[in-house]
């Protein structure tokens, strides 16, 4: 079905629902002829297609989320990682303890112990709370963990510490895309590269933004059919409207002749009942040959233009 043409049928529609008076003669012909037209096209073009998209109809949502939602996580409710005192005095004693720290961390996730690796950069950002860095690499074991919530916490902490560092960003936005908040990447992506344009984080940033660009086109095209569907049922109104309207038309027609062929035949009765007029036709039905003893008087031939 046509939505351009569809649309252009909206103005007639909506003077028809605040009444069907309010059209003239011409333009209903013109709407009723526009509606039989497009579900003419609608059916005949679609065949038994038309039944079987009315059973994946009810399926569109369903089809739209699983699309979107394709290799998307259910975001991880743990309790949230501790972040550290922010108020501490730092040493320079807590600052070489917290580096061994994370030396020993890195060793943990080398050898595949990611738990293990976020209890050692927990210790180091107890010790040193001010450490943007040490937040990106706890944050980088929760995505490995599949932990986007946690990884996003961190990454804001780390860039509330050092806003100019590109690596909260690029974390954040790879936290996102497990989430399936492809525009929330996205931006988080945009600010990574204008900090630091390296490869990886622009290849992620295109296969974000085809992402996106892929959910608007699902969202249009939804968005679009459901339009259709609301004008469709409209145009079944309008049209079971129409069919009573010529319907009712019809009978009053069929009742006017009625009427006028009783009217008729009730003064060609009445006309019977004057006594003189009802003797003078058996005469003549008798003896044809009499007629012509009424011709002056006019009773038959007043009779014979009542019948006409």
């Amino acid at each position: 079905m046509d939505l351009k043409r569809v649309k252009n049928l909206q103005a007639l529609i909506n003077l028809y629902s605040q009444g069907p008076g309010l059209l003239k003669s011409t333009q209903l012909d013109v709407l009723r002829n526009h509606v039989e037209s497009i579900f003419h096209t609608h059916i005949t073009t679609s065949g038994r297609k038309t039944l079987e998209e009315e059973e994946v109809t009810s399926t569109d949502e369903d089809d739209l989320e699983t699309d979107e939602n394709a290799e998307i996580l259910e975001p991880d409710e743990d309790i949230p990682q501790e972040m550290g005192d922010e108020n501490i005095k730092l040493t320079c004693e807590m600052m070489g303890l917290a580096d061994k720290k994370r030396e020993e961390a890195f060793g943990a996730v080398d050898k595949g112990d990611l738990q293990r690796a976020i209890e050692l950069f927990t210790d180091a950002i107890k010790l040193n709370p001010q450490s943007s860095v040490t937040y990106v690499n706890r944050a980088s074991v929760f995505v490995k963990l599949l932990k986007p919530n946690a990884a996003i916490r961190d990454c804001n902490k780390a860039s509330e510490l050092n806003q100019k560092s590109a690596q909260p960003y690029q974390w954040r936005g790879k936290a996102h895309m497990l989430l399936g908040y492809w525009k929330k990447a996205a931006d988080d992506f945009t600010i990574a590269c204008k900090l630091d344009n390296d490869e990886e984080t622009n290849a992620f940033l295109q296969i974000v933004h085809l992402k996106v660009q892929k959910i608007m086109e699902n969202h249009r095209k939804y968005e679009q059919k459901q339009e259709l569907k609301v004008i469709q049922k409209k145009l079944e109104k309008v049209r079971v409207a129409l069919e009573e309207q010529e319907r009712i038309q019809r009978e009053q027609n069929s009742w006017n002749e009625i009427t006028r062929t009783g009217w008729k035949h009730l003064k060609s009765f009445l006309t019977l009942l004057d006594p003189m007029v009802m003797m003078a036709f058996l005469d003549v039905v008798w003896n044809p040959e009499n007629i012509y003893k009424y011709q002056k008087k006019n009773m038959l031939i007043k009779f014979t233009h009542k019948q006409r």
